[in-house]
């Protein structure tokens, strides 16, 4: 899988790793990681999800699946914000794809 990383000046070295892992978790199980740890949490589903691939999983939002023609062909990951934000500005980049 290849990658792009953006980042701003203000960019904590934590925030590009998590945001990375977002994109990652959100392309390999093919949801949003809003979604997918909404059914991570204790009496859901995918509970325990976050300590499978090697620790990989992020279960936070932020993380979108790309699709092109009905197709999921990679993902977008943000970190630095809140929870909300960070969605919201993956929501726009998938929007903008």
């Amino acid at each position: 899988m290849s990658s792009s990383v953006a980042i701003s000046e203000s960019t904590t070295v934590g925030s590009v790793d998590i945001s990375i892992s977002k994109a990652w978790t959100s392309r390999a199980f093919d949801i949003t990681t809003k979604d997918l740890g909404d059914n991570a949490q204790p009496t859901q589903q995918f509970f325990g999800i976050h300590t499978t691939n090697g620790g990989k999983v992020a279960i936070f939002a932020g993380g979108i699946p790309l699709s092109r023609d009905g197709v999921v062909v990679g993902a977008v990951g943000v970190s630095g914000g809140s929870g909300e934000q960070d969605h919201s500005v993956a929501e726009a980049g998938a929007e903008a794809f």
